[in-house]
Order: C-alpha cells, then sequence, then structure tokens
C-alpha cells in the first residue's frame, strides 16, 4: 500500500471473532457430553441378573438357594453366559452350555431370559454411540465453521484500508460523470489486487451505465477494474454499491468427455466449473461410489453442496470437511465420493489442486507431462478425513487433465499413469474440449472393450488475457 494508506479495525470482524468464540463453547459442550460405551456398566449387568431372578428364577424352589448361599456361584454362572454370548453369540460354546445344564434345573429359560436382557442392553450401547457420533459430527461441523469464520475475520481485517486522496480523486471523477458518491470502500488481497466498492447514484434523472463508475475508479486509481458478472449494468437516482474488481491477468477454458459404464447414458461421475470469490475460478471432478443412478445421486449431491459453499466464499477444505461430515451424519450404510477438485487464481496464474480419494491429475506445459497423485480417502467413510493439495504456477496455454478412476482402471496395472502420460504428451490439441475427447478416446481404443466403470475427462486450459 502506499503511503497515505491506513489499516484500521473494524467492529464487525470484532463480531465474527465473538461468534467463532461461541461456536467452539458448543462444541466443547457436545463433546463434554455422554461418550461412547465399549462394554456394559454394572447398572445394566444387575438389570439382567433382576430380570432373570423375577421371570425365571421367582418360580423355580432353588430361587432361595441360588440366590441366597449360592448367590456368587449364581452370578458367576451369569458371567459366563454373557461372556460366552459375547464371544460365540446366541449358540454359547460347549463348556458354558455344560456348566449351565449342571447348575440351573431351568437353564433353557435361564440361557432365553439372559439372553434377550443382554441384546436389550447391547442395543441401548448401540445407540448412545450412535448419538455420541452424531453429536462429535455437530462438534467438528461447528469447529470447522468456527475456523472459516476466524480466518475470513482475518482476511477481511487485513484487507480493508483507508486512503482519503484515493477517495476524493474517486469522487472527483464521479462527479464530473453526474454521479453523487455517498462513499468507497477500500480492500485489497494477499497479492495486492484492489477491489472497491462505491455506493453511489445518478444525479440526473437518466440512468448512466455502471461501466461508468467503473472507468472513473479505473482512471482515477491507475489499475485496469471490471465488474463481476452478476452486475447491475445501469445506475439509477437510488444509492447502489458497485463492485470494481482488478482485472485477472488470465483466463480459463474446460472441456468435458464421458462415458457410462457398458456405454450407458447414466454416469455416476459429475462435475462443475464454477467462479469463486477473490478472482478465482474452481473445476470440480467427484465420482461417486460404484455405478447408476445411485452414484450419479451421490456425486450429484457433493457437487452441488460445492456449488453452495465455495461459492458462498467457504475456504475449499473446509467445505470438503463439512460435507464429508454430512455424509457421514445418520447413516447406516458407506457411501463415499471421491473428489478432485483445481482452483485456478486468474490473477497470479498459480492452482491449487486438492483431492479427496481421487485418481491422478495431469499438468501439460510446454516442455513436459506432470501427474500428481493422492492417497487420501474419499468423503463420507470417516468423520475426519486427510485431504491433500498441492500448489503449482500455470503459464500462457497450460493444460490442466482431471480423470476419474474408470480412465485409469482402463489401462494396465503399474503402467496407467506413464500411458496417460504418453497420450497427453503426444497431442498438441490446443482446444480444451478437443483434448478431453482425445484422452477418452485414446484409452478406449487401447482397451478395446466396452467401458467396465464410468468415465471422465475434464481437460482446463489457462492462457494471458
Amino acid at each position: 500500500m502506499s503511503k497515505g494508506q491506513a489499516l484500521y479495525g473494524s467492529p464487525y470482524v470484532e463480531q465474527i471473532e465473538k461468534f467463532a468464540h461461541s461456536l467452539r463453547q458448543i462444541s466443547r459442550t457436545f463433546l463434554g457430553l455422554e461418550e461412547k460405551r465399549q462394554s456394559f456398566s454394572m447398572e445394566e449387568i444387575e438389570a439382567m441378573f433382576s430380570r432373570v431372578r423375577e421371570k425365571v428364577c421367582g418360580k423355580c424352589e432353588k430361587c432361595g438357594w441360588c440366590w441366597g448361599e449360592n448367590f456368587v456361584h449364581t452370578c458367576q454362572m451369569g458371567y459366563d453366559v454373557l461372556s460366552a454370548v459375547d464371544g460365540y453369540g446366541n449358540e454359547l460354546n460347549t463348556e458354558t452350555k455344560r456348566k449351565l445344564m449342571q447348575r440351573c434345573i431351568m437353564a433353557p429359560r435361564f440361557l432365553r431370559e439372559m439372553l434377550e436382557g443382554f441384546h436389550e442392553a447391547r442395543q441401548n450401547i448401540i445407540w448412545v454411540n450412535r448419538i455420541a457420533r452424531s453429536r462429535e459430527s455437530c462438534a467438528i461441523q461447528l469447529d470447522t465453521f468456527a475456523d472459516m469464520m476466524q480466518a475470513t475475520a482475518k482476511e477481511l481485517e487485513d484487507s480493508i484500508f483507508t486512503d482519503e486522496r484515493l477517495e476524493k480523486k474517486i469522487m472527483s471523477g464521479l462527479r464530473k460523470k453526474n454521479i453523487r458518491v455517498l462513499y468507497t470502500h477500500f480492500f485489497m488481497n494477499g497479492e495486492g489486487k484492489y477491489e472497491i466498492h462505491v455506493t453511489a447514484r445518478s444525479m440526473k434523472k437518466e440512468k448512466i451505465p455502471v461501466k461508468e463508475v467503473v472507468r472513473a475508479v479505473s482512471e482515477a486509481v491507475g489499475r485496469r477494474f471490471v465488474l463481476p458478472g452478476d452486475s447491475a449494468q445501469m445506475l439509477g437516482t437510488r444509492y447502489t454499491t458497485v463492485v470494481c474488481r482488478e482485472g485477472p491477468a488470465y483466463y480459463t477454458m474446460q472441456g468435458i468427455a464421458r462415458i457410462g459404464k457398458g456405454c450407458s447414458n447414466i454416469s455416476g461421475d459429475n462435475f462443475t466449473m464454477m467462479d469463486m470469490p477473490g478472482g478465482r475460478q474452481g473445476a470440480v471432478l467427484s465420482d461417486g461410489m460404484g455405478s447408476g443412478e445411485e452414484a450419479c445421486r451421490e456425486s450429484t449431491l457433493v457437487i452441488e453442496l460445492l456449488e453452495e459453499l465455495l461459492e458462498a466464499g467457504f475456504p475449499e477444505k473446509t467445505a470438503i470437511q463439512m460435507i464429508n461430515t454430512t455424509l457421514v451424519m445418520g447413516r447406516e450404510e458407506i457411501h463415499y465420493s471421491t473428489v478432485d477438485m483445481t482452483v485456478f487464481d486468474v490473477y497470479t496464474g498459480e492452482c491449487e489442486i486438492i483431492k479427496a480419494g481421487a485418481s491422478s491429475t495431469f499438468i501439460r506445459k510446454k516442455d513436459g507431462v506432470e501427474h500428481l497423485s493422492s492417497t487420501s480417502l474419499p468423503i463420507g467413510v470417516m468423520n475426519r478425513i486427510e485431504i491433500d493439495s498441492v500448489r503449482r504456477k500455470l503459464e500462457d496455454g497450460d493444460f490442466v487433465i482431471m480423470v476419474t478412476d474408470g480412465v485409469l482402471d482402463a489401462l494396465p496395472v503399474g503402467e496407467q499413469d506413464i500411458l496417460l502420460e504418453t497420450i497427453i504428451q503426444g497431442s498438441e490439441i490446443s482446444n480444451p474440449k478437443e483434448m478431453a475427447h482425445h484422452v477418452l478416446e485414446q484409452v478406449l481404443a487401447w482397451t478395446g472393450k466396452e467401458p467396465a466403470d464410468d468415465m471422465t475427462v475434464l481437460a482446463v486450459g489457462i492462457w494471458e488475457a
């Protein structure tokens, strides 16, 4: 920042910090409640014995002796039965059955009631543990959300600055265009790129193109600014906030090629390209478990949730972790999906490749092809997962090529990455759509068979603006 600019603390940032602290407190409360259990409590075991004494032994002529002077041996027999059920199931083992028949004249009923009590208590433990897992998942979500809020607050605080000289210059430039400015907010991201919010209105009844505001800001600051894609086009007599963002140095184009298992029209793979806050663009590929409609539903759900969170400004890893916890919570069966994401910074030309259980990604440069692999788990398997990521600097004409497992699995084991590198490097195609179709067609030609799994290739090229 130049001389005359100054950072200032924002009460909104402080409020966000307070919200984050409150979420952490709730998270700790969740984790401090009843924990997961691995064994029966003494109260549950005593309840099993009371059940047997009431329903079986109360009608037996030996009840007084068994639960009186022979109390210790009777309890030991009950413990032996519980231990045998835990180890061998309802059938027990031969030795425990023999001892029970010798010691109890109502052995079949004794065993039946002990088994029913055992299974009721075990079901109770299952429910307690399920509730505990749900609370743990909620705590993870709250902690993740608190992390995101604090990171956002820090980023916001670092980005806000004031510059009275520049503000006056912008107001003067807009006044000449018959535009009255109410106030101006200045932001600067980590790469030193400006974003200026101008709240203004037309001083006359005629509407003024918003581009005039952007042009005046560009002239005043000495940098090239552009409008976001969803901006209003005209400025009227009511105050409107116009967002002016410094223009990107790069642009991207993408192409997709896909085919379902057995040439099916329904694929378990899904993808998206999206604009993200901060002058970034994301390419996401998700492969649902298996193939067909169910796999398609799972991967579609992942893609839609990612779009919602990322476009709202959630950090990429935070969004993936939150979706993972959502998929794990309250589900009896495991339904997993991979996440393969590349985030392009169109200001710097850098990209970040983020993977959760995804296949290799390939980067084609002028001097060769690099492949990046991951050993992380897909989402939907465990409460907490490791998310792999790596950054690379891209140059004009570079390609990032993402594929699902079905593409690599179609090639011989041990040679998959090398063969796909060869296919990519052997082509001088500069059109992303043609590149994606070229890769898929070459893999299908190599196998000479119908696809044994869903196959998708997503190719993204980057060029200087």
